[in-house]
């Protein structure tokens, strides 16, 4: 097995790839509650991590939304013609991923040897001029172009895509 990618690998890696970014370091958050309560300057785009498998543990994705739209994994299971969806074990996270539960990042694709992890990001995120994402250690938040995150995901190999994620009607 390789080495695996930490916070430092990953600012080195973001650096050796010529991308630029904005970093803030601070003390560890495990929620979106506790990403909120650090007001970073680009916190209106701080996304959320859902890692997620099908039932049959075959298939395993990592999905990426706004923080503030609830997930629906119905609606996710249809959008990708998977079989049900539920979230994947910390053990799954670890193997897959590298990480613990806190630190889901796009950035662990850079620990999925196999490129066996789908990750999908929700349509709206076209429309930020960044992500905030940790650096695959939850004591840091990197505000970083969607471009190049994709740009790493595709060299990296793992199969991608944009799908279409709905907000629920405002209730009245």
């Amino acid at each position: 097995m390789t080495q695996r990618m930490g916070k430092e690998e990953v600012i080195a890696f973001l650096h050796d790839g010529g991308c630029e970014f904005e970093i803030v370091e601070h003390e560890a958050v495990f929620t979106m509650e506790g990403m909120e309560a650090l007001n970073l300057p680009f916190g209106e785009e701080v996304v959320k991590n859902l890692f997620l498998r099908d039932d049959k543990k075959r298939n395993y994705y990592l999905v990426v939304m706004p923080e503030d739209k609830p997930a629906n994994l119905k609606e996710l299971r249809t959008k990708l013609e998977a079989r049900p969806l539920r979230f994947a074990s910390e053990d799954d996270l670890a193997q897959y991923l590298g990480l613990r539960g806190g630190a889901v990042s796009p950035f662990g694709v850079l620990n999925d040897e196999d490129a066996a992890v789908q990750v999908v990001f929700d349509e709206e995120l076209r429309g930020y001029r960044g992500l905030g994402v940790h650096p695959n250690d939850n004591t840091a938040t990197l505000h970083v172009a969607l471009d190049d995150m994709v740009r790493i995901i595709e060299s990296h190999g793992n199969s991608m895509r944009f799908v279409e994620l709905s907000r629920p009607e405002p209730e009245e």
